[in-house]
């Protein structure tokens, strides 16, 4: 794995933890530093090293300084804290020789290992609130870190007696160090776990941490292993203290209108109406604020209400030809016509195109006198017996009957034919209509126009005397004549 690519995981990470945090970020910021005291630990397999040599390593002081981010990962317990910090690393290597054991020249020799690393750790963090007011906390942190060193270099210093000499020579000074893949190198990066604990007091932060590398920072000519370790403490402060985002309350409807506040939590409504939708009362689908007549169905265009009735003739104007005189349905909410305007409407008037009166049935009234007489005439017409044959003393009244025709040019001619009830009624029927096309074709004969007669039979019905005396009988066998106005 090189720099880069590990590099781009971490962020990568921090992303993931991100974008799938349950509760929008609110990112807080600290800077913080601290002394520590580390270590860089050697472990090999030859004979006799930490007897011979490694005994005389030990830790060194050194410091770190950097930032540190927080975002909750829930409500004031769990959070994310990535950061970048300065990490100096190393140890120190300090031995005092005896010259006549070991080597002559050499009395003293010391040098401290500096590794300059930038760190990245990434900590999953679990507080503890210590007050009611959420300021101070007990902490527990722990979670892993990426760091890459940009720099390694020794300090060294040693008191040596030249041989043949008297005198003792002090040296020091500072070697840089190879950083790289290659043999005697440290590692470009390390990887590793960290972990810390300890108070926030308001905005300060004060703690202990710990750190142990997991990665071979170092290339050596024999087999081994060389790993960082950390432990310190520190002290840092909160640049920033966000405010809490604010309780977005729960709307189911989406409708502007809180569920605590809504009276129709499934319905979009408003708030005038408490979250309900603007009410219709009378179910037209106009609502309220816009219907004129909130308690009568209505429609849309007449605001609400009902389409207008003007004559309250129970048609509505827009089917209403007639909109301010009562009428009815087949006449398209017009009055039933009166053509010959005689008070009397056509479908109960049987002369709808001449004025009569309603006693007649709105036709015109014959002249009593031309009715008297015709009912005179109608006396004086003969048959003989059980025949449709006139007898010659009732052409005188029929000539009077035509005489009244040719000098009232405005009548018509209505002959109604009757018989007793002797013979069989089917028979009676056809002999009554016989006797009255016997008087028309006898005043057609005297140039009488056929339009103007109208003939009908009606045998034995509508008696007018007892047909079981040979008197009544003869008063039931007759014609009878009425006079009527044209186009009747």
């Amino acid at each position: 794995m090189n720099l880069l690519r590990t590099y781009r995981c971490w962020l990568s990470f921090c992303a993931s933890i991100l974008v799938f945090s349950p509760l929008p970020a609110q990112i807080r910021l600290s800077a913080l530093g601290g002394i520590q005291s580390t270590n860089f630990l050697e472990k090999n397999n030859i004979p006799g090293y930490d007897t011979a040599n490694g005994k005389y390593f030990s830790p060194s002081t050194s410091f770190e300084l950097g930032v540190l981010a927080e975002i909750p990962l829930s409500k004031n317990t769990w959070f994310l804290q990535p950061g970048i910090l300065y990490s100096a690393k190393g140890n120190q290597y300090q031995r005092f020789y005896d010259s006549t054991l070991y080597q002559n020249d050499t009395l003293y020799n010391q040098h401290t290992l500096n590794l300059n690393y930038v760190e990245m750790p990434l900590y999953i963090t679990w507080k503890y609130s210590l007050a009611k007011n959420q300021r101070s906390h007990f902490y527990i942190s722990a979670g892993p870190y990426f760091a890459f060193i940009y720099g390694a270099f020794q300090t060294y210093q040693n008191r040596v007696l030249p041989y043949g000499s008297s005198k003792y020579v002090y040296n020091s000074g500072t070697q840089d160090l190879p950083v790289g893949n290659g043999t005697g190198a440290y590692k470009t990066y390390d990887i590793g776990l960290a972990a810390k604990a300890g108070f926030e007091l308001g905005s300060v932060i004060i703690g202990a941490y710990f750190s142990q590398g997991l990665t071979n920072a170092y290339t050596a000519g024999y087999p081994s292993s060389f790993h960082n370790q950390v432990a310190g403490g520190s002290l840092g402060i909160w640049l920033n203290n966000p405010k809490p985002s604010p309780v977005v309350p729960v709307d189911t409807d989406g409708d502007g209108t809180p569920d605590r506040d809504d009276s129709c939590k499934t319905i979009p409504g408003i708030p005038k109406y408490h979250g309900c939708p603007i009410p219709d009362t009378d179910l037209d689908g106009v609502n309220d604020e816009m219907d004129s007549c909130k308690y009568t169905p209505g429609v849309a265009r007449y605001h609400g209400c009902p389409i207008p009735d003007t004559d309250h003739d129970g048609i509505n104007d827009e089917e209403d030809s007639c909109k301010t005189v009562p009428g009815v349905v087949r006449y398209h909410g017009c009055p039933v016509p009166d053509s010959d305007h005689d008070g009397l409407d056509d479908e109960n008037d049987q002369c709808p195109d001449q004025p009569g009166p309603a006693s007649n049935h709105g036709c015109p009234v014959v002249k009593p006198a031309i009715a008297a007489r015709a009912q005179m005439v109608a006396a004086n017409i003969v048959f003989q017996v059980n025949s449709a044959v006139l007898t010659r003393s009732s052409y005188p009244a029929i000539q009077e009957l035509a005489d009244s025709l040719r000098v009232n040019p405005d009548l018509d001619l209505l002959i109604e034919g009757y018989t007793d009830n002797s013979g069989k009624p089917a028979y009676n029927l056809r002999l009554s209509i016989q006797r009255a096309d016997a008087v028309k074709n006898a005043l057609l004969k005297m140039g009488i126009a056929a339009s103007r007669i109208q003939v009908k039979g009606f045998g034995e019905a509508e008696p007018i005397a007892d047909n079981h005396t040979v008197a009544g009988r003869a008063q039931n066998r007759r014609v009878v004549f009425t006079f009527r106005l044209k186009n009747r």
